[in-house]
């Protein structure tokens, strides 16, 4: 290489790098997207998420949401936020402090808001306790769970350090997971579309689908079009209707009961298992909890 030659690539170099230098001052990623923050402070690059709530907004109906009465053991949470292509936007806890809720459940609840979205339509919202009992064995779904697996190094990576708060290392990642207990369900806005899913855990199952059905609520995003429900007012709902074994007790390799009441209004296979026991009476308790959320928009 001669030394003109070598002058014009140093020339060009340093072209290169004014151009990168004043895209970073201006707040432009080179690569065609903003790593940082879209402007909503939910700090995700993809489009989906602009049009979801923010961290903030997240962590603040959430803990609203908790707050109220559950029928739970009154645990704090984890809240995760995904796009319609599944990308998650943001991750919040309702505690002082990311250990005072259950650790793993900050990606349980990723899975759940993943599982939500990739599972209802623009026409049929399915919420993850809609779920349970079509992938038990011997259900039409079973084995649902096990198709979309967990992205680890998006679960895992990062410092811990930064869990639950704006920058958690999950946010700008698809997460993936399945989830087929209660605390999942899919975000629609007032145009009756969908933009993505909404997942909690932090407690029993079904205290986690009643905060997020909270949740959801208090963000405005609960405009559902449709759900296997038979609460015209709670379409994707959850279902307390298995019938118990004579025990209430389950055998070995079996569901606690049977789904449904095999009538029109009916048919079952939506259920989901009482949190307040395994018998007839659980399920009034627990149904009675489900039937006080707030009604769909």
């Amino acid at each position: 290489m001669n030394r003109h030659t070598s002058a014009a690539t140093a020339f060009v170099f340093c072209i290169c790098m004014m151009i990168v230098a004043t895209a970073a001052a201006q707040g432009v990623n080179v690569r065609g997207r903003n790593d940082d923050d879209n402007g909503l402070g939910n700090n995700a690059p993809t489009r989906g998420c602009r049009e979801l709530p923010s961290y903030e907004e997240l962590r603040q109906a959430l803990s609203a949401a908790r707050a109220q009465p559950n029928g739970g053991l009154n645990l704090d949470m984890w809240g995760t936020i995904v796009d319609r292509d599944g990308v998650v936007c943001a991750v919040a806890f309702t505690g002082g402090d990311r250990g005072d809720q259950w650790p793993g459940s900050r990606v349980i609840s990723a899975q759940k808001a993943n599982t939500a979205n990739a599972f209802s339509l623009p026409g049929l919202s399915l919420s993850t306790a809609n779920l349970y009992t079509a992938t038990q064995p011997g259900g039409s779904l079973f084995g649902l769970q096990e198709s979309n697996p967990v992205e680890t190094d998006a679960a895992y990576s990062g410092s811990p350090n930064r869990y639950g708060l704006k920058n958690d290392p999950m946010v700008g990642s698809r997460i993936g997971g399945v989830n087929v207990f209660g605390g999942g369900v899919a975000l629609y806005d007032a145009n009756g579309r969908i933009l993505g899913g909404l997942g909690v855990s932090g407690d029993t199952s079904c205290a986690d689908h009643n905060i997020a059905y909270r949740t959801r609520n208090l963000l405005e995003l609960d405009y559902v079009p449709a759900g296997v429900s038979t609460d015209p007012e709670r379409r994707d709902n959850i279902i307390f209707d298995i019938t118990p074994q004579s025990n209430g007790i389950p055998n070995p390799g079996q569901m606690s009961g049977i789904s449904g009441a095999n009538t029109v209004a009916n048919p079952g296979g939506f259920g989901h298992p009482s949190c307040h026991s395994y018998s007839i009476q659980g399920n009034v308790v627990s149904r009675g909890f489900a039937s006080n959320l707030p009604a769909n928009r």
